[in-house]
């Protein structure tokens, strides 16, 4: 193995973020404009590019791996240690790999943080009006558990209907 299947995997691995990146935003259209027809496929999409993302990471591990033993470093080196022990062209290479990732990893937590805001505000949505058409209205009681208030309503029918 050499710095060349390394820098190939790498791509791959910046390829596979870029996707789920996008899969993310996707997801977040839909949340966002409360089209939940799709959601389940989205999820789905996302849940097959973790699994190739997670797939290409244990051979990139391998590889670097492989590298770090042969550049004198330790195994579980990171990428910037490594990038720092290649020789020129491949640790600038690295190098732009690492920044790559920083980035995309940023740009996907953020992401994924406003989709589970999304989810969360839209279940909570669901729930309360699930519960004002059973009148009732769930509280918390002092030890945090969720109590049913039993609080009837008055509602108003329009008898002309």
């Amino acid at each position: 193995m050499s710095l060349t299947d390394l820098a190939s995997v790498l791509w791959r691995s910046r390829e596979l973020l870029e996707m789920l990146l996008f899969k993310l935003e996707e997801e977040q259209l839909l949340l966002a404009t409360n089209r939940s027809r799709w959601l389940s496929h989205a999820t789905r999409e996302v849940e097959v590019v973790l699994d190739q993302i997670r797939q290409t990471e244990v051979i990139r591990a391998a590889y670097a791996q492989d590298c770090a033993v042969e550049f004198g470093l330790p195994a579980e080196a990171s990428l910037g240690e490594l990038a720092d022990a290649a020789p020129e062209p491949w640790g600038d290479l690295l190098h732009q790999h690492r920044k790559a990732f920083l980035l995309l990893t940023s740009e996907i937590s953020a992401l994924a943080d406003v989709n589970r805001d999304l989810l969360t505000a839209g279940q909570r949505a669901a729930r309360e009006t699930m519960l004002a058409f059973a009148e009732t209205v769930e509280t918390y009681g002092p030890q945090g558990q969720t109590v049913s208030g039993g609080v009837r309503r008055s509602s108003l029918v329009d008898e002309a209907i």
